[in-house]
């Protein structure tokens, strides 16, 4: 038997945060984007072993200020695509108001230090949630298209295979075969049991 999960990395990160930073016993309240404002100070032993706890569930303290900011930008994107309902703002008005910085400055800082354009980790990020949408088989490509704020299905198509190297159609024609096999291995298991 198998379950499908759906995870909000946001959500997650930020219930690992809570309950790591209570174990240790320091006074703290989480803000936006992952970010955590102590009302005091701590050693730098507790420092390391917090780091190092996090590390475990694979959550890293940022030290640099550039490296925090362009984590700002990744997080906002995601919420902008990841979103339960359609925005119909631009990727880059959304951006720059949510970090209150031009976007220009956000775009040449993201790219100097992902070393990738705002607009490819956009695409990537719309490219994973609609993998997401089909394996769940919440919605048609058509909804996908527009959920995701493509002008059309050819256009969502295009973009689909130029970064899977498959078309949406092929995606989910390869979910519905692996469906199909678990599901008579499932029954061939249980026959034999």
């Amino acid at each position: 038997m198998k379950m499908y999960v759906k995870f909000d990395f946001n959500a997650l990160c930020k219930k690992v945060l809570d309950e790591k930073l209570k174990e240790q016993g320091l006074k703290y309240r989480l803000l936006n984007f992952g970010e955590v404002e102590f009302y005091e100070s701590f050693t730098q032993e507790q420092h390391t072993i917090f780091k190092k706890k996090l590390e475990d569930y694979g959550i890293e303290i940022i030290e640099s200020q550039k490296i925090a900011l362009v984590q700002k930008i990744k997080d906002a994107i995601v919420e902008l695509v990841f979103s339960d309902h359609i925005v119909a703002v631009k990727a880059s008005i959304y951006i720059s108001e949510k970090l209150k910085h031009s976007y220009g400055y956000l775009s040449n800082l993201f790219s100097e230090v992902a070393y990738t354009s705002i607009e490819n980790f956009i695409i990537l990020q719309k490219i994973e949630y609609a993998k997401e949408l089909i394996i769940n088989n919440k919605l048609n490509l058509t909804e996908i298209a527009h959920k995701l704020n493509y002008s059309s299905v050819a256009h969502l198509s295009t973009q689909f295979k130029n970064t899977t190297g498959i078309t949406p159609s092929q995606f989910q024609k390869i979910i519905v075969k692996r469906r199909k096999e678990q599901s008579v291995g499932s029954t061939n298991k249980m026959l034999y049991e």
